[in-house]
């Protein structure tokens, strides 16, 4: 055999060996990197803006979802285009492996965190809830409305009841006012919706009208099989000339003052929520309704009640006239 042949050969073989070792170590790599993420329960990693890859290890490793960076940094090495990590919040779970993190963090895929808002809340507890949720940008720091207004970007000055109530979900560090933002958007498109579809011979002049009485109807019922009830009375009584004379409203005019129950002279107090001494709707809305109570302020049950009592369990006892009413008041709340 010439020394040519020979030195072939020998080059085959180097080269063979050395295309077994790699594919052996990207093996034994790959391997290390499929083994579950050493965690006992999920949790949330965090990059900030400008992490490198190095930095990213040197995290998970002191968090001990794994015992060395070596394996992580030796497989980018290989294939840098799985190091392109993006900066967020991550939820890693027990289950994952580094091989699935990695492609998490590529894909900027963050965590997506919730913030609830309950049909007939204020803006008022809607601040709270926004102040005390430890993962979102507070912004806000002022609880006057009229400024809030003038952020969120509303025609209004007064924010009350613009807000659609609903899970809202952000990822981490997602401004208070972005939320409001996105509740209003929700609730302007829904408004508008329903308002071109509305029935005829309703007593509004706008759909901000229609918002006043929807969050009426809210306050007063949580039973959405009710709302289109209760906003027929309401609309009679507004087609009559009548006074609404409903409670919540009342109490919403009230503010602070409201300890718990509605006395005698808060009825005789003429203020611009006491539908007892004003005539039609309030200024403005008194909580933020949902959709079931903007459905039915548009789309009110044709009948002949013009009143309504509470039974003491969530439903109501709606009347014609105000006989039949003083009997239920009776029987309901006198207990006679």
């Amino acid at each position: 055999m010439s020394s040519f042949n020979k030195l072939k050969k020998t080059l085959i073989a180097f080269v063979l060996f050395f295309i077994l070792s790699i594919v052996a170590a990207i093996t034994f790599i790959h391997h290390q990197l499929e083994q579950p993420l050493q965690l006992k329960e999920t949790q949330l990693l965090t990059l900030t803006t400008g992490t490198n890859f190095g930095a990213f290890t040197k995290q998970l490793v002191s968090l001990g979802a794994i015992n060395s960076n070596i394996w992580l940094k030796s497989y980018v090495k290989m294939f840098p285009e799985k190091g392109k990590i993006k900066a967020g919040t991550y939820q890693i779970t027990p289950q994952m492996n580094s091989i699935d993190l990695l492609v998490l963090l590529h894909s900027g895929k963050e965590h997506q965190f919730s913030i609830t808002f309950i049909e007939g809340s204020t803006l008022k507890e809607w601040l709270n809830i926004l102040q005390n949720h430890p993962d979102i940008n507070h912004t806000l720091n002022s609880s006057d409305y009229s400024y809030i207004a003038k952020e969120v970007g509303l025609d209004h000055t007064y924010p009350e009841g613009l807000f659609f109530p609903d899970t809202y979900l952000f990822t981490a560090n997602t401004s208070d006012l972005d939320i409001l933002k996105r509740a209003h958007s929700k609730m302007d498109t829904l408004l508008n919706n329903e308002w071109g579809q509305r029935d005829e011979n309703l007593p509004y002049k706008s759909p901000y009208e229609a918002l006043i009485m929807a969050s009426i109807i809210e306050k007063e019922s949580g039973q959405h099989s009710e709302h289109q009830l209760i906003s027929s009375v309401f609309i009679n009584r507004l087609h009559k000339n009548m006074r609404l004379q409903t409670d919540p409203t009342v109490i919403y005019g009230l503010g602070e003052r409201y300890k718990g129950d509605i006395k005698r002279i808060h009825l005789r107090e003429k203020t611009p929520y006491n539908t007892y001494r004003i005539n039609g709707l309030p200024p403005t809305p008194i909580a933020m309704p949902g959709k079931s109570a903007i459905s039915a302020a548009l789309h009110p049950e044709m009948t002949d009640y013009y009143y309504f009592v509470s039974k003491g369990n969530g439903e109501h006892v709606f009347s014609s006239n105000l006989e039949a009413h003083n009997q239920a008041v009776a029987k309901y709340i006198l207990n006679k």
